[in-house]
């Protein structure tokens, strides 16, 4: 999978968030996209995941063959502290809806993911009862196992202890590794393993 902005650039009303972004993101490879508060961070990662319009410039993904942008939900997964998880399901509920939306990659399953997770005696509990640490979990879990080849992810040790911001790593490292994955933080924990990282603060 590759992914490849040209020029691209973001405003709201009259401001410009930033402009004429250019930019290859290549398969089997780790990005970090850095920048102060307000940079447009989380707001880049958007457009790469086609969930948020830019006002100039083109984005052209690859996978082969050239992919329409109506497709490109099929190819990416993301976690985000913005997007809400359905609360009213329990945990167990909510993987099995997401996987009709997304397959799970073929090495795991949802009783696996929900013990990688630590959450199995939470299987049964509506969401809306979990900790802002578990709710993090459980949206890494969805990203990470999905079987896409890209994975988004901002600030994703959000509301995370220290064995959650563990978890998170020992998931980049045994699930990650073969996907082109965008890290969009400040805070290095959270992309130290990241090869190529992206100042966003510089596209103004």
């Amino acid at each position: 999978m590759k992914i490849s902005l040209t020029k691209v650039g973001k405003r709201f009303n009259s401001e410009w968030i930033f402009r004429a972004f250019s930019y290859e993101f290549r398969a089997q490879t780790s990005y970090a996209i850095t920048g102060p508060n307000g940079s447009g961070k989380s707001t880049l990662l958007q457009i790469i995941a086609g969930a948020t319009m830019f006002n100039e410039g083109t984005i052209d993904y690859y996978n082969d063959n050239q992919i329409p942008g109506e497709e490109v939900y099929n190819y990416v997964s993301i976690a985000a502290p913005y997007l809400e998880l359905i609360e009213e399901m329990t945990l167990l509920e909510f993987l099995n809806f997401h996987k009709q939306l997304k397959s799970l990659r073929k090495d795991v399953n949802i009783p696996m993911i929900i013990k990688m997770i630590g959450l199995e005696k939470a299987a049964h509990k509506q969401i809306r009862y979990f900790s802002s640490g578990m709710k993090q979990r459980v949206k890494l879990a969805q990203a990470i196992f999905s079987d896409v080849p890209v994975v988004l992810l901002d600030e994703p040790n959000t509301n995370l202890d220290l064995d959650g911001i563990d978890l998170y790593h020992q998931l980049i490292n045994d699930y990650c590794k073969d996907r082109l994955v965008i890290v969009s933080s400040n805070d290095k924990s959270e992309y130290d393993f990241c090869e190529e990282i992206i100042d966003i603060g510089r596209y103004k």
